[in-house]
């Protein structure tokens, strides 16, 4: 039975399970013995051993107007199957992460409320910022470029470099202070790229330990920040929320100077 069990966690259906056990136990049989054996009905058993043959757990031998006999292939081949559902699921949930944001977006259209995705840590940052890549409109950004250096500059290294290849427009909006303006310096030196497809103003602030960045795009906002030394990314789909972001950002960037390097 424990045996049995094991089949079964390995992916076969209970008459499969017993199906194949008996033929382990006892060798070469025909169906008809098959199912006393094991108490499948007759019907149900050519079924069972025609989804066994079918996963090469089993082969079957006699030719017309003879009486079949069904032996075990080798229970190796179990873990083969095993193997191969794990890649087909695999690809399959790669394939909705694809189509999930599209998904989501139609649900919530019909329910009227907005979609939060919550995430921690580095891998979290690159989902929103990959996310950012997709969008087919120009990315707002409002942040604290010192927290980006500190935290996560190999994965926004890696984005920009992204995003300057995609030709993605961005207008950013970078608190202003000895940190920003020294750094962004040293970019229109060294990366000129990034002035190409980056509209960059500063704008003061009077609160200090911003710690954070908003992205603005589409109909989303993903927003980063940090947490007791944690990065807490979060990504929500509302076209309501998008707007009023939208409309602070746009607000601030009118009254705020160009950066002059």
């Amino acid at each position: 039975m424990q045996e049995e069990n094991i089949l079964i966690q390995a992916g076969l259906s209970e008459e499969q399970a017993q199906a194949y056990q008996a033929l382990l136990d006892k060798g070469p049989q025909r169906a008809s013995d098959l199912s006393k054996w094991t108490g499948i009905k007759r019907g149900l058993i050519y079924k069972v051993l025609e989804q066994l043959e079918s996963m090469s757990l089993i082969s079957k031998k006699g030719g017309p107007g003879t009486v079949a006999t069904f032996s075990p292939s080798h229970p190796s081949l179990l873990l083969s199957n095993v193997e191969r559902k794990e890649k087909e699921i695999a690809l399959t949930k790669e394939i909705l992460s694809s189509s999930i944001g599209t998904l989501s977006s139609k649900f919530n259209l019909i329910t009227g409320k907005p979609n939060v995705q919550f995430f921690e840590g580095k891998e979290g940052v690159e989902k929103v910022l990959e996310d950012t890549l997709n969008s087919k409109d120009e990315v707002l950004t409002y942040l604290d470029i010192e927290i980006v250096e500190k935290y996560f500059k190999d994965i926004n290294d890696e984005y920009v470099k992204k995003r300057e290849k995609r030709g993605l427009k961005k207008r950013i909006l970078a608190i202003e202070n000895d940190f920003s303006i020294e750094l962004f310096k040293k970019w229109s030196k060294n990366d000129s790229d990034f002035f190409k497809v980056t509209n960059l103003k500063m704008v003061k602030t009077p609160i200090e330990n911003i710690e954070g960045a908003i992205q603005i795009y589409e109909n989303k906002i993903g927003i980063i920040t940090i947490s007791n030394e944690n990065l807490i990314s979060i990504i929500i789909e509302d076209i309501r929320i998008n707007k009023l972001f939208r409309s602070m950002f746009e607000a601030l960037y009118l009254v705020s100077p160009i950066f002059v390097p």
